[in-house]
């Protein structure tokens, strides 16, 4: 047992943390959109931000180190230094509402503060045995954000990637194509839909805290609708569009996909109508799946969505 462990060891981690991603929604009508441009003119980033630690603002716990320096551009970074084979977060929000994250042990990790300015309380668990955990760092912290999309321009766990990454660098080239912002997403909104599939194996059989990596899933050309979430984001955010994962149900099934803020107005694909004011709900993995027409039925019927956390 650890030296300095908190006195609360918990029998059962609040059911939150074991409500991670674990299932998709998909129907298989088949589609297939290639990737189109319309020229070139957009600006494209060649060097996407990326999260620090710098260590300015620190809290320490027994076996966990939070870094708080740069919450007012939308992230806390959070480092696990002990030896438990499990590890939780837990990311209480000024509204109150409470979102799990997996946490793998090594490095630094970015956890976005999703829930805009105010208090967040932020705990990390260490698994001890069975369903016990026990609490290693719980810290209060007051932001006040500089950018309120800051939280959706930077990577996470759930979207994973460097300026090194194949998503990014794939991003580069399409941006390269793409007259402006509007064009640019619907460059890669029809590059995820028309070249990844559906994995029904993979869905089947989802390993518990299950990570995305939006590379993987580029090679493979397939996979869950975690998957499918995770890489248009990380291709959005790579090229500083606001991009949400989002993660609920659809109907009665648990579901990913993402939301995105663009001030540019116009239509992706007929189906998904930009006002420059008001973010958009885009399902790619429901449009990969179906006729567009169809998917872009269910998806404009936000009903259709229910919202647990946002990463």
């Amino acid at each position: 047992m650890r030296s300095k462990v908190f006195p609360a060891v918990l029998s059962v981690l609040l059911v939150v943390l074991a409500l991670l991603p674990t299932g998709c929604a998909a129907e298989v009508t088949g589609r297939s959109t290639g990737t189109g441009s319309s020229g070139g003119g957009r600006q494209t980033i060649e060097k996407s931000e990326m999260p620090e630690a710098p260590g300015s603002v620190k809290y320490s716990g027994s076996d966990a180190v939070l870094d708080a320096s740069n919450a007012a551009q939308g992230y806390v970074m959070i480092r696990y230094t002990g030896s438990a084979d499990k590890v939780q977060i837990q990311v209480t929000q000024p509204d109150g509402t409470r979102t799990p994250y997996p946490l793998e042990k090594g490095d630094y990790h970015a956890v976005p503060l999703s829930g805009g300015s105010g208090s967040y309380t932020i705990v990390v668990y260490a698994h001890i045995s069975g369903s016990s955990y026990a609490v290693v760092l719980s810290q209060n912290i007051q932001v006040k954000l500089e950018n309120e999309f800051g939280p959706f321009l930077y990577p996470d766990q759930y979207v994973e990637y460097t300026n090194d990454s194949q998503c990014v660098q794939y991003g580069r080239e399409l941006s390269d194509k793409s007259a402006d912002d509007l064009d640019y997403v619907t460059n890669v909104f029809n590059y995820v839909t028309g070249n990844i599939k559906y994995d029904k194996e993979k869905a089947a059989d989802i390993p518990v805290n299950y990570l995305p990596d939006p590379d993987r899933t580029m090679e493979s050309k397939k996979g869950i609708c975690l998957d499918y979430a995770s890489l248009m984001t990380a291709m959005l955010r790579s090229q500083s569009i606001p991009a949400k994962l989002e993660v609920g149900y659809s109907g009665d099934v648990y579901h990913a996909w993402i939301s995105v803020y663009l001030d540019e107005r116009g239509w992706v694909d007929d189906i998904i109508r930009f006002n420059g004011k008001d973010w958009k709900l885009m399902d790619p993995t429901l449009a990969a799946s179906n006729d567009i027409k169809s998917a872009g039925k269910y998806m404009k019927d936000e009903s259709n969505y229910t919202l647990m956390y946002n990463y």
